[in-house]
């Protein structure tokens, strides 16, 4: 009975001492190794042994560790209160300096991207963190990496996630770009103006040069007042040459025999008569011309 105590306990000891002798690191760890408090070195990925009682390993994870940045509410360079987060990645490159020279480097990683980013966020004005993202994801990135450097971590990016802006100043902003949008749009207009002010300005010179060019747009303008929908205006074709002959008429007889009207050759006279008419039609009444009052009864 004695034997047999005796052979579990040598059992319990060899299994104990197995135990803590074989170790396995995956490919994404490494050991550090300390033997009697001293550093010994890395140790895997694999299998690899430690001396119980006289080795330790602490295990380091070399995979990218994403970090969420918690809310900072924070005073920008104009006065304004936000509230902004973001998100890091980083990792271990020295497991060596992860475990010796810092007591727990995610802890402190996380506290040195909070620090940064209220004192970069504090540095910006309200519309660079809204809109130059970039250039500040890349200042956090830069200056937390420079502070972790030296504890083996090197972070990869720093994304900004949100920038919470008042109510009030959205109410602010809405309106600034509002106004924003009515100046562009009076620009707009103002230069579009100019532009067709230069255009009737060519063509008022082209019609100048050309006399017929004349005829052809009254025959235009015509065309389209006729096609109008519900137009009552009566269109009359007259020749454009008799306005530059309005005053070359007499008043007296001419070569027919007949007498002209003042101020209106014979070839424009002959459209009197069809111009009273289409008025009378379309009135429905008299001509517009007066006739002479009958004489009074009794008159000398």
């Amino acid at each position: 009975m004695t034997a047999l105590i005796v052979i579990l306990l040598i059992l319990i000891i060899l299994g104990f001492f197995l135990t803590n002798t074989v170790q396995i690191a995956d490919e994404y760890e490494r050991g550090v190794l300390f033997r009697l408090g001293r550093y010994a070195g890395i140790r895997g990925p694999g299998l690899f042994i430690t001396i119980p009682l006289v080795d330790r390993a602490a295990r380091v994870d070399l995979r990218t560790v994403t970090l969420n940045i918690p809310p900072q509410e924070v005073i920008t360079k104009d006065n304004v209160t936000v509230t902004v987060n973001a998100v890091a990645y980083f990792r271990v490159v020295d497991p060596k300096k992860a475990v010796i020279q810092v007591e727990n480097y995610q802890v402190a990683t996380s506290q040195m991207a909070q620090t940064t980013l209220r004192s970069i966020a504090g540095q910006a004005d309200l519309d660079a963190l809204l809109s130059d993202r970039d250039t500040i994801n890349a200042e956090l990135q830069k200056i937390i990496d420079a502070q972790t450097i030296g504890w083996g971590i090197k972070v990869a990016q720093v994304e900004l996630k949100d920038v919470e802006v008042p109510q009030s100043m959205q109410r602010v902003i809405a309106r600034q770009a509002e106004a924003e949008r009515e100046r562009r749009a009076k620009v707009i207009a103002a230069d579009g103006e100019l532009e067709a002010s230069r255009a009737l300005s060519q063509a008022a010179q082209v019609i100048a040069s050309q006399p017929s060019a004349l005829q052809l747009r009254y025959l235009q303008t015509v065309t389209e007042v006729g096609t109008a929908e519900n137009t009552k205006t009566l269109i009359v074709p007259f020749p454009v040459e008799m306005l530059g002959n309005g005053g070359g008429g007499t008043n007296g007889g001419g070569s027919g025999g007949g007498p002209q009207t003042a101020g209106i050759p014979s070839a424009g006279a002959a459209f009197l008569p069809a111009i009273a008419a289409a008025t009378a039609e379309l009135t429905g009444g008299e001509t517009g011309t007066p006739q002479p009052e009958p004489p009074t009864k009794g008159a000398a």
